[in-house]
């Protein structure tokens, strides 16, 4: 057992973080916290308008100003950016602060989950597919290093990787309880 106050959920966009996540969390009686919306919300603007206006070194700032603060909980599941494991500070906070499930997805599913997605500034590009490898190939590394457990989401509904998880985590995480 690998005891710890959050669970945490980390791997690229269109692995099913929030999906699953919301699932997850009502599962294990979690609050469910989206990263992403957090740093919307305490920035006041949607991700497009922060890239736009302070770069992807601007939302990244953000980013990880929301993820000490979120990490500092208990109780949580959090489910992050695609990119948050790019910084090394808050890869030690993850570490240090949840247990950590790695969603792990194909770059030929990624394609077809976000088909229709034209949110995400990252993919606003006509090589999406060349963008999602070379993403891969920078951060899988990093992904597994700081995994606990991982599920590739692949040949999964999202019900089906919540059964999967429920039953892996039973036996991996154990929840730290608030002291009284």
């Amino acid at each position: 057992m690998n005891p710890a106050p959050n669970l945490i959920l980390i791997g690229p966009m269109g692995a099913g973080k929030t999906c699953i996540g919301r699932r997850l969390a009502e599962r294990f009686t979690l609050d469910f916290v989206d990263a992403d919306q957090a740093i919307v919300d305490a920035a006041g603007a949607s991700i497009p308008t922060i890239f736009e206006h302070s770069g992807e070194a601007g939302f990244r700032q953000h980013e990880r100003q929301v993820l000490q603060q979120l990490l500092a909980g208990k109780g949580q599941l959090i489910s992050t950016g695609g990119g948050a494991v790019l910084d090394a500070g808050n890869r030690e906070a993850i570490a240090r602060r949840g247990f950590v499930v790695y969603l792990r997805v194909s770059v030929p599913a990624q394609l077809e989950r976000l088909a229709r997605d034209r949110a995400r500034p990252l993919l606003q590009r006509p090589d999406r597919e060349q963008v999602l490898h070379e993403m891969a190939s920078l951060r899988d590394p990093l992904y597994q290093c700081l995994a606990d457990l991982t599920l590739d989401t692949d040949l999964y509904t999202p019900s089906e990787a919540t059964a999967q998880l429920v039953l892996r985590l039973a036996s991996q995480w154990q929840r730290l309880e608030p002291s009284a």
